[in-house]
């Protein structure tokens, strides 16, 4: 039987695991992304060679037949089992601490192609009854659920389009990450942050921007230090007094 826990407030030191990153082409979200503690990288722009950090290409292969020779589910659904019980048991040197899926807007249309080349249609819509969405839909569910119940950081990548009002002209940005798959996703993490630059050539300067946090984090409470450098490059993490008061709680273990 099971025993429920006593009735009592809990002060619980947070601190963010999980993160979807956005922002417009070059503007830093794999660089950034690859200082994460040991990395894994599911890598969907054909570019892991470019990377210093360990990829896994993610795709759909079809055999001569035009039937699937390798799944993108399939393959996401091995990486998890592995990352379950492969990783825990690797040396500590040795165990991925980090898994960056690079992007995530193309992970969707993988599983979208998956599920229509195995059921022989052109979309979703051609399944009867629904069934093809809800195939999707649970495949997404699935697999954003399985990576966040992981002991690890997940980063969620995504690309930048800009929407322009014809009436005002003023022109706004959002991840082209589509509105539902996007819900998905960000219901699962706890930061969003958005990438940019400005400049040109060797000139260019590189930003971090905290667009929305599940709650206020203070930097005493992140334990790894990589991270905590990392969050701390980032404008809007913390508040000016939480940074002050770090700072100064630094100064005074060092005396």
């Amino acid at each position: 039987m099971i025993q429920l826990p006593k009735v009592e407030t809990l002060k619980p030191k947070s601190q963010p695991h999980n993160f979807f990153i956005w922002g417009e082409t070059m503007s830093g979200k794999s660089y950034f992304s690859s200082f994460f503690p040991n990395p894994l990288i599911l890598n969907t722009d054909g570019n892991s060679e470019q990377g210093q950090a360990p990829s896994i290409q993610i795709r759909n292969i079809r055999d001569v037949n035009g039937k699937l020779k390798q799944s993108a589910i399939k393959q996401l659904d091995d990486i998890i089992v592995a990352l379950q019980v492969e990783n825990p048991k690797r040396p500590a040197d040795q165990q991925f601490k980090t898994v960056v899926v690079d992007v995530i807007d193309d992970i969707c249309v993988m599983i979208e192609q998956a599920i229509c080349i195995d059921a022989g249609v052109q979309a979703l819509s051609d399944i009867p009854y629904g069934k093809g969405y809800a195939m999707f839909n649970t495949a997404l569910q699935q697999f954003v659920m399985d990576l966040k119940a992981l002991p690890l950081n997940v980063i969620y990548i995504s690309r930048e389009i800009s929407i322009t009002d014809e009436n005002t002209g003023v022109t706004t940005y959002q991840p082209s990450l589509k509105t539902k798959y996007y819900n998905t996703v960000n219901g699962n993490c706890d930061l969003v942050i958005r990438t940019s630059k400005i400049g040109a050539g060797q000139n260019i300067t590189y930003m971090r921007e905290v667009k929305a946090a599940r709650t206020k984090y203070l930097p005493e409470n992140i334990t790894n230090k990589r991270v905590l450098d990392l969050l701390l490059s980032c404008n809007g993490m913390f508040s000016n007094e939480a940074i002050k008061n770090f700072k100064e709680k630094q100064k005074e273990n060092k005396k």
